[in-house]
């Protein structure tokens, strides 16, 4: 392609860094609830079934509304209406910390993937008009790198608000009513006693007899309630003991994931240690011990965290109106020359931003092939790339027999690696749109990256080790991410100036895969036999690959040059 003037102003990276900027608020405010749940789920009494319902709300109402709020985006300006859904979702993420309990918490979760659904399709929309057509795939690969950026810093962050919100200062002690379980609590306890396990055999020691009397009686009795007298009694002793002793021994907690706290208080010397330190530690290590059954010290936390992400989506979305304009003729710092260099190879009717689009585009969406091909790629890809955030851990667990703290270590790994994925397919997407041809430039990247995650998954049939399974499925990562900037870019050549409601057709179906994928392994993995449930792994392999091969094939006969046609018949003619 001809080039152009050198550019006297670069507003367009300026752009492209908030919505990446607002990719990174996206998915920290999406996950930060997975890393609270359980925090969430003690003090609302929740179920793990209500809490299923939950996580999985969020995708319902983000699938559906992808298309609607894309077109939003396109008759309304990209810059109005990111904005207002920012905000939305900022404020459904403050008003979960208010909840009260799973009716107002599912609301919340609905309109969050409301607001939420809009992010990636005005950003698609801000990037057809913000930059060259040689600059498309690297843009979109920034943005969508964002998001997982904000995918990783999401419980590294939530862990250090919710510790900060509850500090050491705050009394540790239990509560009546904290011991959720008194009948699986004093169970184990006395069984770990009989054993002379080191942690409980001081507290036992410590406790009256009237404390033991009322173990022995919550052990024999399952229906025994919490908050009772004689459990206040019980709990006013422990917290006695918490404070005072010195209880952990290594080999009580070998195999058991301890608080970040609890890690950080472990390496002060037992003598260095104050009364708020020592009695936090031994709280922390006694949730650790029965999990299940205590409620959590920093469980007071989640509610302010919640409402600090919000405060701070306010303020990106502050930032966001100040820095975006719709297209780059309406911003008042963007020159001749670089304005020239955006606009190079447009068809005329892109450059004119005077009039408004009508309805959605449902008709020429329906008959447009490829955009129903790439659709079904999104689709596929999803099925397959699931295994990593679902089953992958297990996977590593049961195979390999990989302890806890490795077993992180290698998923963290894979997922990282899919970072350099996006970053890279976008510059390869630039490269051959320079080099061969418009149409080809996008089918490549995600062919080629789609076919080598089924080669990835079938490697995994084989007899390997852990180390290298998770070569493969840091490649499976690598490949998905490689071809998003494509996706990203095919979208945005074939939409016109309905980039928002064609890239939300397609996520549509990417999260529709997603919400599929999850059952359709445990369909395919889960054998039930007289011993219990088995999990055939390899199943779960032949169906990633199966669905890569799929997603693969389908991009093959995309083709970026046919656009999407808009007719009178079908109201969508712009009109003044």
């Amino acid at each position: 392609m001809a080039s152009v003037e050198p550019t006297s102003s670069y507003v367009r990276y300026r752009v492209i860094f908030v919505c990446m900027l607002m990719a990174v608020l996206l998915y920290l405010d999406r996950f930060c609830i997975s890393f609270a749940e359980v925090f969430i789920k003690d003090e609302l009494g929740l179920s793990d079934e209500q809490i299923g319902i939950l996580l999985g709300s969020f995708f319902v109402s983000y699938a559906l509304c992808q298309v609607p709020s894309g077109w939003f985006s396109d008759r309304f300006g990209a810059r109005k209406m990111l904005t207002i859904y920012i905000l939305m979702w900022s404020l459904f993420t403050a008003m979960t910390g208010l909840a009260t309990g799973f009716i107002m918490l599912l609301i919340f979760r609905l309109g969050f993937g409301l607001s939420q659904a809009g992010a990636y399709p005005t950003s698609a929309n801000i990037v057809s008009k913000w930059m060259p057509l040689t600059e498309r795939g690297f843009a979109s690969s920034m943005v969508t790198v964002g998001g997982r950026i904000g995918g990783a810093l999401a419980p590294v962050l939530t862990a250090f608000l919710i510790i900060l919100f509850v500090p050491m200062s705050e009394s540790s002690d239990l509560k009546s009513g904290d011991i959720m379980n008194p009948h699986a609590l004093a169970t184990t306890f006395l069984e770990r006693v009989d054993e002379k396990q080191v942690f409980e055999t001081k507290i036992y020691e410590g406790l009256t007899s009237g404390d033991r009397e009322y173990l022995k009686a919550a052990a024999a009795n399952p229906k025994l309630e919490s908050g009772t007298a004689v459990e206040g009694d019980f709990v006013a002793n422990l917290n006695s003991i918490l404070r005072e002793q010195t209880l952990y021994d290594p080999a009580d907690f070998e195999g058991l994931t301890l608080n970040q706290q609890a890690e950080q208080l472990l390496n002060v010397s037992p003598g260095e240690l104050n009364v708020e330190q020592r009695s936090r530690l031994n709280r922390l290590l006694f949730e650790a011990r029965y999990s299940a059954d205590v409620r959590k010290v920093q469980g007071k936390g989640w509610r302010k965290m919640m409402m600090t992400y919000g405060l701070v989506g306010i303020l990106i979305a502050g930032i966001f109106w100040w820095v975006i304009r719709d297209y780059p003729r309406a911003h008042p710092a963007c020159s001749n020359g670089e304005l020239a260099l955006i606009e190079h190879g447009r068809l005329e009717s892109d450059k004119d931003h005077s009039k408004q689009i009508g309805g959605i585009p449902f008709k020429a969406i329906m008959k447009n092939q490829s955009l129903w091909l790439l659709s079904l790629s999104q689709f596929c890809t999803n099925v397959g790339w699931l295994f990593l955030v679902t089953w992958l851990p297990r996977f590593l667990d049961e195979e390999y027999q990989v302890p806890l703290e490795e077993r992180g270590k290698m998923v963290t790994i894979a997922l990282a690696v899919g970072w350099l994925g996006t970053l890279s397919g976008g510059k390869v997407t630039d490269w051959l749109m320079r080099r061969i041809s418009l149409r080809w430039s996008r089918v490549l990247p995600i062919a080629l990256s789609r076919f080598t995650a089924m080669a990835a998954y079938l490697v995994c049939l084989l007899e390997i080790s852990p180390w290298t399974s998770v070569i493969m499925f840091s490649i499976v990562a690598f490949s998905t991410d490689f071809g998003s900037p494509a996706m990203w870019a095919f979208n945005q050549d074939i939409a016109g100036k309905h980039v928002g409601s064609v890239l939300g057709w397609g996520n549509m179906w990417g999260n529709l895969g997603a919400a599929v994928a999850p059952s359709l392994m445990i369909a395919v993995i889960t054998v039930n036999t007289a011993s219990g449930e088995e999990h055939h792994w390899n199943m779960a392999f032949v169906t990633c690959a199966i669905a890569f091969f799929i997603a693969g094939v389908a991009s093959l006969f995309v083709d970026s040059s046919r656009k999407l046609v808009v007719d009178d018949e079908d109201g969508m003619l712009e009109t003044a």
